[in-house]
């Protein structure tokens, strides 16, 4: 049953959200089951597709849904990140008939054309975001299986479902929306749970919070997507992470959310803060120069930690020599190298004069 005070604790990681509609919490991110109401053993679609070795787990849990040979007639993906196509390998192997759809412009990050922008952890706000660095950052090629998205808003898979265009965390992001009783499978394009916290993300607490903001490139369009969606006044609202929320708690905050959107959405700090990185068809044409200042900071605290944790080692073990009368004419010595910049970090892009004017973004 649909809460809007719901937890981790509390909710088991597969549950049906409405008929029509069900969810499974792969680790932190989120995939959805979704077929027609009036046919649950029949046709169905998989939204997104998980963290990368997480293609059994899907399988299995499909198969409990709609039998051992029941495969989806289509994969849908709201964008490429690697927590929403990390799967997606495994799964075309197991289904090769199964034709999967995306926005015209995200296309070229699963074909292999283009990486994303680089993901920015300057923007702050909790583990998630410190981590963003490390998550996976090559371009995916699942090659001639991917297709646009009808250009005339229609699911394939699904009737009485239209998509919608919500870019901002992507260039090609989409979310979907069933009309008749306005479930709204939004993506990242807005949340229900703090997703730059680790804490958070653990515990699930549920709230209308933004897109995941450190891999975000383009505020202001995350910005006007997320109005586009309030406006629509979902009674449900499914999202790549957080449990789903309904109702007028939902439509309350995701009113006040759009409205205060750069007060409590976008970072006063970070790469893209201020200035977008761009695309084309052909994937991305432009990004901001990342942050440097932030990360020297970090890097000074991290060196004047470790310092007070080697002097406070160094005086221990004088003071144990000092005592001891084994150890006369002991010396402590500080070994410490000096911090030295990874010469990586002032790195941006490489450009690789491909065919398919393939660009190769560096992470610093």
């Amino acid at each position: 049953m649909l809460s809007n005070d719901a937890t981790r604790a509390n909710t088991p990681a597969f549950t049906a959200v409405v008929p029509g509609l069900s969810v499974l919490r792969d680790v932190f991110v989120n995939l959805y089951y979704a077929f027609p109401q009036d046919q649950p053993q029949g046709p169905w679609v998989l939204i997104d597709a998980g963290l990368p070795g997480s293609a059994d787990k899907i399988k299995k849990q499909a198969e409990a849904l709609f039998g051992a040979n029941m495969p989806p007639v289509a994969i849908l993906l709201t964008h490429g990140h690697f927590d929403h196509v990390g799967a997606l390998h495994g799964l075309l192997e197991a289904w090769p008939e199964v034709p999967v759809y995306a926005h015209p412009l995200e296309v070229p990050y699963l074909t292999g054309r283009s990486s994303y922008p680089a993901p920015d952890p300057t923007v702050g706000g909790g583990l998630m975001s410190y981590l963003s660095f490390a998550y996976p950052k090559h371009p995916y090629n699942f090659g001639e299986r991917v297709q646009a998205l009808p250009a005339d808003g229609t699911v394939p898979g699904l009737p009485g479902w239209r998509w919608v265009h919500t870019p901002g965390h992507t260039f090609g992001h989409v979310s979907f929306f069933r009309e008749h009783d306005k479930i709204l499978v939004a993506g990242d394009a807005f949340t229900t749970v703090f997703a730059e916290s680790g804490l958070n993300t653990f515990t699930q607490k549920q709230e209308v919070h933004g897109p995941p903001a450190y891999f975000t490139p383009d505020w202001d369009a995350a910005r006007a997507s997320v109005e586009l969606l309030a406006r629509m006044e979902p009674e449900v609202a499914a999202t790549g992470h957080g449990i789903p929320m309904h109702g007028e708690t939902l439509r309350t905050q995701l009113a006040d959310f759009a409205a205060r959107f750069d007060a409590v959405a976008r970072p006063s700090t970070g790469r893209y803060a201020q200035q977008p990185a761009t695309a084309d068809s052909g994937g991305v044409t432009s990004v901001p120069p990342p942050l440097v200042q932030p990360w020297l900071k970090v890097a000074a605290i991290a060196g004047l930690a470790l310092g007070a944790v080697a002097l406070a080692s160094a005086s221990r073990r004088k003071a144990k020599g000092n005592s001891s009368p084994h150890r006369k004419g002991f010396k402590s010595q500080d070994n410490r190298a000096p911090h030295r910049a990874d010469a990586s970090a002032t790195g941006d892009q490489r450009y690789s004069g491909t065919e398919s004017r393939k660009i190769e973004t560096q992470y610093p």
